[in-house]
C-alpha cells in the first residue's frame, strides 16, 4: 500500500518553512499532496489559482508531489484521496498545543489517519505566512522568507 500524506494549509504565501517541511517529509512517504484548504473565514492575499500555480511550479519536477485544493474537513479530504497521514509543521509550543488538539479530534473522526509532526528548523521558527503577507502588502522585500525558485509576480 502506498504511503500517502496530505500537507494541508492556506499557503498564503508558501514560505521557506513550508518548503523545508516538505523536503524533510518527502523521504517518509510515497506521495505527498500539498493541499490548499478553503477557509471561508479568511480573506486570501493571493487567489487560490495563483497559490496553486506558484507552488505547482516549485514542484513540477517532483513526481511524488501533487498540489491540489479542497473544501471541507481535512480528514474527509484524506479519506477522499486515500491518504493515511496528515503532515504538520510545528514552530512553537503554541503551535503544538493547537495542532495536538486538532490531531486528537481528527483521530476520533477518522482513526485511519495518523498525524505526523515535524519540528521547524530554528532558522524558520519565526517565519509565518501572516507576517510575510504584511511585508508583501506594504511593498517590503520578503524574498529571504520565500523559496528561492518561487515567482510571486507574473
Amino acid at each position: 500500500m502506498q504511503k500517502i500524506a496530505v500537507f494541508p494549509g492556506s499557503f498564503d504565501p508558501f514560505t521557506k518553512g513550508h518548503e523545508n517541511v516538505i523536503s524533510r517529509a518527502l523521504p517518509l512517504f510515497d506521495k505527498l499532496l500539498i493541499a490548499i484548504g478553503h477557509n471561508s473565514e479568511k480573506k486570501s492575499f493571493f487567489p487560490l489559482e495563483k497559490r496553486l500555480s506558484m507552488i505547482g511550479k516549485l514542484y513540477q519536477d517532483e513526481s511524488r508531489i501533487e498540489v491540489t485544493f479542497y473544501e471541507g474537513l481535512t480528514v474527509d479530504y484524506c479519506k477522499q484521496v486515500g491518504a493515511q497521514y496528515l503532515l504538520r509543521g510545528l514552530r512553537t509550543a503554541a503551535d503544538f498545543e493547537y495542532e495536538r488538539a486538532i490531531a486528537q479530534i481528527n483521530r476520533k473522526m477518522n482513526p485511519n489517519v495518523e498525524t505526523v509532526f515535524l519540528l521547524a528548523v530554528p532558522e524558520y521558527t519565526p517565519v509565518n505566512s501572516t507576517i510575510i503577507r504584511e511585508i508583501l502588502k506594504y511593498g517590503g522585500d520578503a524574498a529571504q522568507f520565500l523559496p528561492d525558485r518561487m515567482v510571486i509576480g507574473d
